[in-house]
Order: C-alpha cells, then structure tokens, then sequence
C-alpha cells in the first residue's frame, strides 16, 4: 500500500492495480467508492447525485457531466457557472479516438493591444468588464451532447433550475470560500445583491436562492445555446458590461463558436497521458511528465524533501516555457512536438540537483483561479474528462443586471506586452489554467482524473499520477496526499507536509509558506476492464464525493 509518513500507510513492490484493501481503517479518511455500471466523482455530493441519477434513468457519462456541472454552476458559485468556460476530454467506449473541447471564450472585437496602453493599462485589472473574455461553457455543453449526449439541455438543466429556484444549502467549502470573498463581493457590481442578501458572506447551513438565475436558465433549456449567446440574455449581459466601460458587443458573443480538437499526449510509465491542446495549459503537466520520467520517484519516499524538490524544479522548467511559448495557437510561433520532444529543456533538466535550486528565470504567471472538475464513467464506459471554471473565486465579481450570470474574470489572464504569445488581441482567446486529464494504455481508457486549482492544476495532476504510477496508491489515497506548489518565488505547502520536510526545503534554499486555502481539489475514477469495475476517489479538500452504481 501507499506509504505516507505519520499516516499509518505503508508501500510495496510497484504493481499498476486498484486494490481491494486500502487504507488502514484505523485513521481518518476516505474509502474508495467502487461500482460496476457507472461512476461519477464531483466536488459536491449533490451534484454527484444528480449524475448518478442521470446515468441511471440511460444517459450517457456526457449527459451526467453536463448536469452535475449546471447544477454546481449554482451550488458552488464561486467556482463555477454558466458564465465561464469548459474544457473537455471524451473516449466514446473508453477505446480508440480521443476528442478534446475547447469552450473557452475569446476577447472582444475591439480588445486591441494598444487600446489598452493608449489609456496605460499594463495589466488587465481582474474586477473590471475587460477581465471577461466571453462566456464558452453553454455552447461547449451542446456541442458535447450533440456528440455524445442522449437526453439534451432541456432536461440537463432540470436540476440547477429547481436549486436556483427553490434554494440550496450551502456546503462548508462553499461557505469557506465565500466569507474569504467577502470584500471582493461587497464591493463587485451587483454581487452584493446577488451573493450577500443579508449585507454578509453565506455560511455552511444557509439557504440561497437565485431566481433570476434560474429563469435565464429556463431560456437555455427551452431555447439552446442561442438563448444565451443572442436576445435578452445576452443584450443584458452586453449592457451590463459596457456599463462599466467594457468593450463588448452582441457580435462577440453571437460569434462564439467551441472548438473541437485532438488531445496532445506523453508517456510515463507505459501509459499515455492525454490534455486538451493550447490555449489549453495541459502542456505543462506533459511537461512535469517527461521532466520527472528521467528520475526514478520509486526510490524516494512519497513524502520527502527530494520528491518536493524535484517536483518543484520539474514544475519551474514547465512552468517557464509555457509563460514563454503558450498561447492561443493562432498566435504561437513554437510548435507544440517541439515542446513534448523529450529532449526539449534538457539544459535545464541536466542541472537539477538534489541540494539546491535551479537558477531560471522569473516568469510571474498571472493567475490563480478557481474551478470544478468532474468526471463521469458510464455503462457502455464511455469516458467523460470535464472542467469548468469561472477564473478567479467569485470571476469578475460582475453580475449581469437581471439575468443573475456570474461572469469570468479569465481575460484577466491575458498579458498586454506586444510581442508576447498571450498578449491580448480582437477576438483572441486567453491561456487557460483548466485542464481536464485522460489515462490510457493500449488505447484504452485507464483513468480519468484532474486536479482543481488554477495554477496548481499541472502540478496536482501530476502528483496524483505519479502518486499511484510510481507509489502504489489508489486514487483516493493518491488525491489525499499533502500537496505544495512553487508559485512566485514561493513554494506553498499545505499544513500536511510534515515539518522536517519544510525544514529540508528550506535549507536546500527554497522559501516556503502556508496556505489559506488547501491546494485544489481532485477527482479521478480508474477502469479495470478485466474484472468490469469502477473505481473513484473524490478530494476531501472540497465538499464532493464520488458515487457509483
């Protein structure tokens, strides 16, 4: 089993399998769920119910993702919402093609480099109206379930329209999130309406309800995607936006389109590791992936200085080229084999050293948003890897004037440096931080997994991976390890990483710091197709769960 110094785990010989026998019962923590007809794992029970209950009334895994995802949408608001984006990742049977959804949205029309520093704005401010880049998420849930979906929006959106209409409670990360918010809604346009009712943050235990919410959604149910991207819904979200000095017009949103596209990939350990392609960030994690392959993790332990060390230094390289060379790809010049060759950074991998850190340089990437992952197996085990996200908690802090949508702050992302691969630009889309993960061996599904948390998410990705590839953990145990993330000159460890640890990385040189906030959040269910079983985890760093049945 999985070893985790002071948890009362321990790990063996390396065998690629979900074991029947876990943890050990006598700790804290979390089992894994198993099933055999279909599995979801989400960050909310409530959504993960409604999955289920999709899945079990014959809708596909596409279906139950799509519904989990409207009805968290509402329940975790600050995450999440039909004003945000949506990357996707679907193997229709779990075998052979891969098909990867980009619903991200692009900049205005008239967003052009030197508008913004004719009027010397450096860097976009992250509660302004030029923060919101238009909403993809709605036309990527069709596009999805034209593909692959059976039961439609009409009946998808059921869910997140009643919790809308009739309340829901709010769940203890929610409420942790959003007294942590509580300046950023007071003084957001019309936040304070929507999301501080009684002039205060909501706690766990308290009842919200959103009817404007959920009649906009009653016009996408009845209407399609065309009832979000033209008429009421979106003239008011134009007006609101240009009320506040945005750029937006109703032909930047009626001209969305989502893009539907190849997953890139690497491999580790004889299994190929598949992300959506850029504007899409999940280069970085393949990245991580060859960076860490030229070491053998088995021989150190799970939770040492060595395996922090190598993961920040492999996280730093990864990191540095994609704020150099990732961006929408209309606007790239380096190509994307370049960067998966497994020869590519070798000056700087041929440099890391166990006792101190790698001289880069500094890159300062702009984000660190929030998100929800899910992911859906079905009965036929088709495959559905789905992220969604609003950007930073709470977006914006922009909400349209009568419509209730949340919108994104994820053009916030955007540098205003000409010349830059992620400079802003008419009708460009952002770098992204979501990045929906897929496993496979011998073209089959293995696992299909991510890990929540704006720039963590490579990292997280590639600690859970490598956490049951190289240690011998189950997904479960692999998403409750103790994390840390090297952002800005900082490595942030969480409060599970044991002290002599801290104290290793800090004298190798490494500056280190808590977090307020635990890193991200995760789901993964694992396939065994030998014995017809399903195996999910959910991360306890979040409210959700997984559900099979």
């Amino acid at each position: 089993m999985c070893h985790v110094a002071g948890q009362g785990w321990h790990y063996g010989h390396h065998t690629i399998t979900q074991r029947a026998t876990m943890r050990s019962f006598h700790f804290p923590g979390r089992s894994t769920v198993h099933a055999q007809n279909g599995m979801i794992a989400t960050s909310h029970p409530q959504a993960a119910l409604a999955g289920i209950e999709v899945l079990r009334a014959g809708g596909t895994a596409a279906d139950a993702a799509v519904a989990a995802c409207a009805l968290l949408g509402v329940i975790e608001p600050q995450s999440t919402g039909i004003g945000g984006d949506c990357f996707a990742l679907v193997q229709p049977k779990g075998d052979g093609r891969i098909m990867a959804y980009n619903g991200s949205g692009r900049a205005p029309a008239a967003a052009t480099v030197d508008w913004y520093l004719e009027r010397k704005i450096h860097s976009v401010p992250l509660t302004s109206a030029h923060a919101v880049s238009v909403p993809g998420a709605i036309d990527a849930w069709d596009r999805i379930l034209r593909d692959h979906g059976r039961l439609g929006l009409d009946r998808l959106l059921q869910p997140a329209i009643r919790a809308a209409e009739d309340g829901y409670v709010v769940a203890p990360r929610v409420g942790f999130d959003w007294n942590n918010q509580f300046e950023k809604l007071k003084n957001g346009t019309n936040t304070a309406r929507y999301f501080l009712p009684h002039g205060k943050a909501a706690v766990a235990g308290d009842v919200i309800r959103q009817p404007e919410l959920a009649q906009t959604l009653r016009v996408i149910a009845k209407e399609g995607p065309k009832g979000f991207y033209t008429g009421a819904v979106a003239e008011d979200m134009v007006q609101t936006l240009r009320g506040i000095g945005g750029l937006h017009t109703l032909e930047d949103f009626a001209n969305h389109q989502t893009e539907v596209t190849s997953p890139i990939g690497t491999t580790y350990k004889d299994y190929d590791v598949w992300q959506c392609p850029p504007n899409g960030p999940g280069i970085t994690m393949l990245v991580m992936l060859n960076i860490l392959s030229r070491f053998d993790l088995t021989r150190i332990d799970p939770l040492s200085v060595e395996r922090f060390h190598l993961e920040a230094e492999a996280a730093r390289i990864a990191y540095m080229m994609r704020e150099q060379h990732i961006g929408d790809p209309e606007h790239m010049t380096t190509e994307v084999a370049s960067i998966l060759a497994k020869e590519f950074a070798d000056e700087y991998i041929s440099q890391i050293s166990l006792d101190k850190l790698l001289d880069l340089p500094n890159v300062a990437p702009p984000m660190n948003p929030e998100t929800v992952y899910i992911t859906v197996v079905d009965r036929d085990r088709n495959v559905c890897s789905f992220i969604n996200s609003i950007a930073h908690s709470f977006g914006s802090a922009i909400v349209s004037n009568e419509t209730g949508v949340l919108l994104q702050n994820r053009a916030g992302g955007f540098r205003i440096q000409p010349g830059h691969p992620n400079c802003i630009a008419p009708g460009k889309r952002p770098l992204h931080t979501i990045i929906p993960a897929l496993a496979t061996k011998a073209g089959r599904a293995q696992m299909s997994f991510g890990v929540m948390g704006g720039q963590y998410q490579p990292v997280g990705q590639t600690r859970v991976l490598t956490n049951i590839l190289d240690y011998d953990c189950d997904v479960q145990e692999a998403i409750d390890m103790a994390r840390g993330l090297h952002y800005e000159g900082v490595y942030q460890l969480e409060d599970g990483v044991p002290a002599e640890v801290v104290e290793g990385l800090q004298k190798i040189g490494h500056k280190t710091s808590k977090v307020v906030s635990p890193l991200g959040g995760g789901q993964a269910i694992w396939i065994d197709w030998d014995k017809g079983t399903l195996t999910g985890g959910s991360d306890p760093r979040k409210d959700g769960c997984a559900l099979g049945y």
